[in-house]
């Protein structure tokens, strides 16, 4: 009963902290939306618990002079019991590539009153041209009537299935609350990465002089 009691806790220990990371998180989506808050890392550190908060606006995260990241630092030590919480902010690169951020703008964009398409597909410029390799946006809601219904948007190449699908797609979604009701909005980009099922063929001059060898060995072996 010991073991099974001993199990039992720390069970629920890791229950409790991923919990209370996913509290942390959906606090600092909140708090940081108009700064672009992607993602956040936490990280228990001997000095105390450092956490990484990734933003399209760094400026907008820090504030005047630090500001706000005293602010964030200190109602995370009240509210959430984090032992002398330690901030750092992380810019993201090639912002067109993450899907959370294009989600975003185009909520941010038909908060604004732009029309759902016209968002979309100007969202779908900026992923094409920052080098991605296919984007897909899902736009649901009650987009031309009363009714709600969905619009798939689809450029380059999107795969759906295997372990491409489920490591290289970023995906996020993001709700928009409009007059008509809430608007969700999905975004999946396939970043400029290499895909498993590709094979290319090097040429005799790309063939460096250890790969025939290996290759010559592995004859010999046979």
């Amino acid at each position: 009963m010991a073991l099974e009691e001993k199990r039992t806790t720390i069970l629920k220990k890791f229950l409790n902290e991923a919990i209370k990371k996913w509290e942390v998180s959906e606090f600092l989506e909140r708090q940081l939306v108009r700064a672009g808050f992607v993602k956040c890392d936490i990280m228990r550190t001997p000095l105390g618990t450092r956490i990484l908060i990734y933003a399209e606006r760094p400026a907008q995260v820090i504030g005047r002079r630090g500001a706000n990241i005293r602010q964030l630092a200190q109602i995370l030590e009240k509210k959430f019991g984090i032992e002398n919480p330690q901030i750092d902010v992380v810019t993201v690169e090639n912002p067109e590539l993450c899907a959370k951020i294009m989600a975003q703008r185009i909520a941010r964009a038909m908060a604004r009153g732009i029309k759902f398409r016209r968002a979309a597909f100007i969202a779908l410029r900026q992923i094409m041209a920052a080098g991605a390799r296919g984007a897909e946006i899902t736009i649901s809601g009650k987009l031309t009537s009363e009714r709600a219904r969905f619009e798939k948007y689809t450029v380059g190449t999107m795969i759906k299935c295997g372990q491409d699908a489920r490591e290289k797609i970023d995906k996020a979604v993001v709700y928009c609350l409009l007059k008509p009701g809430v608007y969700g909005i999905e975004v999946k980009i396939l970043p400029p990465v290499k895909l498993e099922d590709e094979i290319r063929i090097k040429k005799p001059e790309e063939v460096k002089p250890e790969e025939i060898e290996a290759v010559a060995a592995t004859k010999s072996k046979q």
